[in-house]
């Protein structure tokens, strides 16, 4: 599945929603922000399909390589 950036967005603007809705004093805003924006974010490059073309040497055993790709 490609990144999905809608989804990050959404997420972001909860949260940020949720902190600004709050009616204590704040001292715990930048803690939750920063966590649950830490959270998003991981969700949001983990949902992310890597591909890679890897080229090998060696014998059917023993095999060594590299790879290129991307991440979409």
């Amino acid at each position: 599945m490609p990144l999905n950036k809608s989804v990050l967005e959404q997420a972001i603007k909860s949260l940020l929603i949720e902190e600004k809705e709050k009616t204590d004093d704040g001292a715990s805003s930048i803690d939750n922000i920063a966590a649950k924006l830490a959270a998003a974010i991981e969700t949001f490059v983990k949902s992310g399909l890597v591909t890679t073309t890897v080229t090998t040497t060696g014998s059917a055993s023993a095999q060594t390589g590299t790879g290129t790709g991307g991440i979409s």
